[in-house]
């Protein structure tokens, strides 16, 4: 696998321009798939435009002064994407990533001190000592009782990432969509269509204006019953 990646050839998820330079930082192997990922140096130097240049970018986190999820990371390839929690304690800002309507990345700007970090729930397994644990969309696990069921939501408390909120995946609550056509939308959950074969499950959902559509349940984010429970505006990409 090339270690190198063009402009041109970068996802469509990121919002970078195609034709200014011709190479671009590529991620490292992460929590999140390369397509939906975005590399924590680009986010610095082209997003939140903090540094002029990569090495700009890399003296700012080698300095420590970027937590992804509370924890310090200082690796400019390390890979950042849906609903990280990015803060620079040195400027009193924090950040959530989101995908806007065109499945492009970006970044929110949060007005809380200390903010949580909502994660969809993929899968349970059962480990060592009958223990059930719950593994997250971005790779993490966390060990919980059985009350929790898949496409869940769980508000995690970061950097310890215990359980603060659980948003029952149902009828009625709120969900952000994560992929697709109606990508960036934020409507109500009207009906799961649960189908009994290979294809996916289906969710029918109704937005604020009455109007519906469908799509598949894996781009389904539960984020609240009657209004999300975190911010979802503010809005500074360019």
């Amino acid at each position: 696998m090339s270690k190198h990646l063009k402009r041109i050839a970068s996802p469509k998820s990121w919002p970078v321009s195609k034709k200014t330079n011709i190479w671009i930082t590529k991620s490292n192997p992460g929590p999140h798939s390369g397509k939906q990922a975005l590399p924590l140096g680009v986010l610095i130097r082209d997003i939140l435009k903090l540094a002029d240049n990569l090495r700009e970018a890399k003296r700012i986190l080698h300095e420590g002064n970027v937590l992804v999820d509370g924890i310090v990371r200082r690796g400019h390839k390390f890979p950042v994407g849906s609903f990280d929690v990015i803060q620079i304690p040195k400027l009193g800002t924090s950040y959530r990533i989101l995908l806007d309507p065109k499945g492009r990345l970006m970044i929110n700007k949060l007005d809380v001190e200390n903010p949580k970090k909502p994660c969809k729930i993929l899968n349970k397994t059962i480990v060592k000592g009958g223990k059930v644990q719950l593994n997250l969309h971005d790779g993490t696990n966390i060990i919980a009782s059985n009350d929790y069921k898949s496409n869940d939501t769980v508000i995690l408390n970061i950097p310890e990432k215990s359980i603060d909120k659980h948003i029952k995946y149902e009828q009625g609550n709120k969900a952000v969509i994560t992929g697709g056509t109606h990508s960036g939308e934020l409507a109500s959950i009207t009906d799961i269509k649960k189908v009994h074969s290979s294809r996916h499950n289906m969710v029918v959902l109704t937005r604020d204006d009455g109007t519906n559509f469908e799509t598949i349940e894996d781009y389904v984010f539960v984020v609240g019953t009657d209004e999300p429970e975190f911010n979802l505006g503010g809005v500074i990409r360019e």
